[in-house]
């Protein structure tokens, strides 16, 4: 990125900032809590930015008072000191304008956001499933290292302990930050413990990370919805068998349909199941503005299909693959017990790079 380009965004930005605060100043605004809100985010995302050019201004102000100093050939004294700032201020300079680069990279708005899990046994009959349900502990374990909130929503087991398809809720700090990239196809390579041949399977899991919206950002009509409630399967005792508290929503004009029976109280099922459908809806959203955009934007991080192979768990070698950094990581026992944190750092460090690639191209 050219210096003149990057000042230019700097300077628009820094614009842009001062417009939403008069903005949010005004009485009309700060009363339509539909504007205020997103004024508001979009005002916090841009403040560290502002700053950091605020101070990058502060400073060629500074270097161009220094080098006019180091003209000043009647006080020597005053030149050698100038010529020591000036060279203090080169410094500092560049390092600021990596900083600037770095913060002009494209920031993803939900990253701060919790989210919605979903775990799928696919390809692999029952060791498919015994899989998913090793993926969900694993995202579990992780969750509980974070010190993040894990709710299940809705769970269908298999017959030997594995899992048909899970759906559970991760709220805490920059949890999707960290999940996003999960999104895609697990594939495990390995000898079942009931293949008594010791013949080697491929099973595949999918997994989808959905950012949690709200009422604000998605907007469902009570005309658009059906609302079914019925009995809750599976373990819970007496007020599962004997009380309605499942609920199933229905979108109509979507046709999307969410589930949620984990709750004992029909109306915090209800408020569960409202709480995914619009983070359902609000991924369909984000998917169909990602078909509008470039085919190298789409392939990044955080950006795969539900049904694109992302990572691949070899147990023999006890080796992961990621697919789309191309690295490998050792070590399955340990990182299927949630010691992800290497891994998830150095993929969004990948991320990064590709970012300021794309940004300085």
């Amino acid at each position: 990125m050219d210096e003149i380009p990057m000042l230019d965004r700097l300077a628009q930005i820094e614009k842009r900032y001062q417009e939403i605060e008069n903005l949010m100043a005004e009485p009309e605004v700060a009363t339509d809590l539909q504007r205020l809100i997103p004024l508001g985010k979009e005002h916090a995302s841009l403040e560290a930015v502002v700053k950091s050019y605020s101070e990058y201004q502060q400073m060629l102000r500074a270097l161009e008072e220094a080098r006019e100093m180091a003209n000043e050939r009647e006080e020597p004294d005053l030149v050698d000191l100038a010529k020591e700032e000036i060279t203090k201020l080169e410094q500092k300079r560049a390092s600021l304008e990596e900083e600037l680069r770095e913060a002009l990279m494209p920031k993803d708005p939900a990253d701060s956001r919790n989210i919605f899990m979903e775990i799928r046994g696919a390809v692999g009959g029952e060791e498919a499933a015994l899989f998913a349900a090793e993926l969900f502990r694993m995202y579990t374990r992780y969750a509980q290292t974070r010190g993040w909130e894990v709710e299940l929503v809705d769970v269908h087991e298999s017959g030997v302990g594995g899992i048909k398809e899970v759906v559970f809720e991760v709220r805490g700090k920059d949890v999707y930050s960290r999940l996003k990239h999960e999104s895609g196809g697990h594939r495990v390579q390995r000898v079942p413990a009931t293949e008594s041949s010791g013949r080697l399977h491929t099973s595949t899991a999918t997994v989808a990370v959905l950012p949690e919206a709200d009422d604000v950002e998605v907007d469902i009509k009570n005309e658009d919805i059906r609302i079914d409630i019925f009995h809750a399967g599976g373990a819970g005792g007496q007020n599962v068998n004997k009380v309605a508290t499942a609920v199933r929503i229905v979108h109509e004009p979507s046709g999307l349909t969410v589930v949620c029976q984990d709750e004992r109280s029909q109306h915090k099922n209800k408020q569960r199941a409202m709480t995914m459908l619009r983070s359902r809806l609000f991924e369909a959203e984000q998917m169909r503005h990602d078909a509008e955009i470039s085919e190298a934007r789409r392939s990044q991080v955080g950006q795969a299909d539900r049904s694109e192979k992302i990572r691949t768990y070899n147990y023999p070698q006890d080796r992961i693959t990621d697919h789309r950094s191309n690295e490998n990581f050792h070590g399955i026992p340990r990182l299927m017990d949630g010691g992800l944190d290497d891994m998830f750092d150095r993929l969004s460090a990948w991320e990064q790079e590709r970012l300021l690639a794309d940004a300085t191209a």
